[in-house]
């Protein structure tokens, strides 16, 4: 029943989308975020997907801050800031994962597996998307407000939009994007107080990773785009939550 009412949820929300004016997606980007969308509803039912759904609609939001701006100084967003099925998939693969795996799990594992993995994996989901979030805010927000821009690995001035610079007001937002993800999880039951700081922390440790990845290798490797970054970036994050979501359990 979940993945009939996710099928039909999502062509409901495509065919609203697929009518407004302003496109949000490329036509190839609904239809894999139509995938995306009934994975998550299928395995992971309203909670999961109203924190895949804050992720879209704030990330869409960020993107459009400073459009003029950066639009000006040609390190705005392609597209107009549509995304395609690469942009769906390098930002949400690691959380889909994740989603399967715990579908699977509550189909199969005993209870004793299911006690310890099923907390740390919602966490996991969690905490890939608010390192994505985290991600998003601290690039666009810095690309178009920051006033100092360093490359990460040197800490020398570099224009705004340079791969793996970072600036005060890009990095504060970051926390807040984070934080809002974390807080939406928090508020459906996926995780716990506790795991609010967590999804923080591996946010602030994944993206500063990213950064530095995109400062080194990114500019000498042809295949490693942004996408793909970006699954690296997600991925790092969802394996930090689940390390120190671990580290907590073994705690209590």
């Amino acid at each position: 029943m979940g993945w009939l009412i996710g099928g039909l949820l999502n062509t409901m929300l495509l065919a609203i989308a697929w009518q407004l004016p302003k496109k949000l997606l490329t036509p190839a980007g609904y239809g894999h975020a139509w995938v995306l969308g009934v994975i998550i509803w299928g395995c992971l039912g309203w909670r999961g997907y109203i924190v895949m759904m804050t992720y879209f609609l704030a990330g869409t939001a960020v993107t459009r801050l400073g459009k003029g701006r950066k639009e000006a100084a040609g390190i705005a967003e392609g597209r107009s800031g549509m995304r395609g099925p690469e942009n769906v998939w390098g930002s949400a693969l690691a959380a889909a994962i994740c989603a399967g795996a715990i579908a699977l799990l509550t189909a199969t594992g005993s209870p004793t597996t299911q006690a310890l993995w099923l907390p740390v994996l919602a966490l996991a989901y969690v905490s890939s998307l608010s390192t994505k979030l985290s991600d998003t805010t601290a690039s666009e927000v810095g690309k178009a407000y920051g006033q100092r821009t360093f490359l990460i690995t040197s800490l020398k001035p570099v224009p705004a939009g340079t791969e793996g610079a970072v600036s005060l007001e890009g990095t504060l937002a970051g926390v807040v994007g984070s934080a809002v993800m974390a807080l939406v999880g928090w508020a459906v039951g996926l995780i716990t107080p506790w795991g609010i700081a967590i999804c923080l922390v591996a946010a602030l440790v994944a993206t500063t990773l990213e950064s530095l990845l995109g400062a080194t290798l990114q500019t000498q490797i042809e295949w490693l785009t942004n996408e793909v970054v970006n699954g690296v970036n997600t991925t790092l994050g969802a394996l930090i939550g689940i390390l120190l979501g671990l580290g907590v359990e073994h705690l209590n």
